[in-house]
C-alpha cells in the first residue's frame, strides 16, 4: 500500500514538472529574452502568405497543435500565438498567468484546394481533447482553453455542425466545451515558441504529453499528411 502511495505521489509530480508553462518557464529562465510580440499582419509581411486561407484554433499548449498541424498536406505554415484575450503584444509572461484572457493558440495558413476547413476541425479535435474546460491534460488555466476564432460565416457554420456531430456521435461521456468565437486578433509568440517541437525532443513536456498527440495525428490522418510524415517515408 505504502509503495502504491509512493509511486502515485512521485506520478504526480513527473506530471506538473512536464506541464506546458513550467517547461516555457525553464525555457525563459536559460537565457531566453521577451521578444516582441507583433501583430501577426506584421508578422507574415513579405513571405507570401496573405494568398492563403486562415484558420484560427486553440487547443492547449501550441507546441503539440503547431506540430500536428504542420504534418497536414496542404497547409502552408503554422505560427503559435495568442488570441482571444484584452491587451495588445502580449507577452507570454503575462499570457501565462491567465490575466490577460488570451488562449496560446495557432494560426494555420493553408491552400482550401488541398485541404479544407472541415478535414482542419476533424485533426483538431484529434491534436487535443476538446471536453476538457480551462486546460489540456497537465495544463491548467484558461490559456489553455478549446477555442475556435472563426473568421467568416462560413467556418463558424462548419464549427458549430462539427460540435453537434461529435455531441451526437456519443464518442465522448463528456460534452465538447470548445469556444465559438469570432476572430478579432492574433499576436505571435516569442521567437523561441516558433517550431519548437521539431528541434526539443529531449524536452520532457515534448517527449511525455506533445509527442503522443502528434504521433496520434499522424496516424489517424496517414492518408492526407505530408510526404516526409507517411510511414516509411
Amino acid at each position: 500500500m505504502i509503495k502504491k502511495i509512493i509511486f502515485c505521489f512521485v506520478a504526480v509530480l513527473s506530471l506538473v514538472a512536464t506541464s506546458c508553462g513550467q517547461q516555457q518557464g525553464t525555457a525563459l529562465k536559460k537565457g531566453n529574452k521577451l521578444a516582441d510580440v507583433p501583430a501577426v499582419a506584421d508578422y507574415i509581411a513579405g513571405k507570401g502568405l496573405d494568398k492563403y486561407t486562415v484558420a484560427t484554433f486553440a487547443g492547449g499548449c501550441f507546441w503539440c497543435t503547431e506540430a500536428s498541424f504542420e504534418r497536414i498536406e496542404g497547409v502552408k505554415e503554422v505560427i503559435s500565438g495568442y488570441s482571444g484575450g484584452e491587451i495588445s503584444n502580449p507577452p507570454y509572461r503575462l499570457v501565462a498567468s491567465g490575466g490577460t484572457k488570451h488562449a496560446e493558440a495557432i494560426q494555420i495558413y493553408y491552400d482550401e484546394k488541398v485541404v479544407s476547413f472541415e478535414t482542419l476541425l476533424k485533426v483538431f479535435y484529434v491534436a487535443h481533447d476538446g471536453t476538457q474546460v480551462n486546460r489540456q491534460g497537465p495544463d491548467r488555466g484558461p490559456q489553455y482553453r478549446s477555442e475556435i476564432f472563426y473568421h467568416n460565416e462560413a467556418q463558424k457554420t462548419a464549427s458549430e455542425n462539427y460540435i453537434k456531430e461529435l455531441n451526437n456521435s456519443g464518442k465522448y461521456s463528456r460534452p465538447i466545451a470548445t469556444l465559438v468565437n469570432g476572430y478579432k486578433e492574433f499576436w505571435v509568440a516569442e521567437a523561441y515558441h516558433q517550431d519548437y517541437y521539431p528541434s526539443h525532443q529531449d524536452n520532457p513536456y515534448i517527449a511525455n504529453v506533445s509527442k503522443p498527440k502528434v504521433e496520434k495525428v499522424e496516424k489517424t490522418f496517414q492518408k492526407i499528411l505530408k510526404p516526409e510524415y507517411k510511414r516509411g517515408s
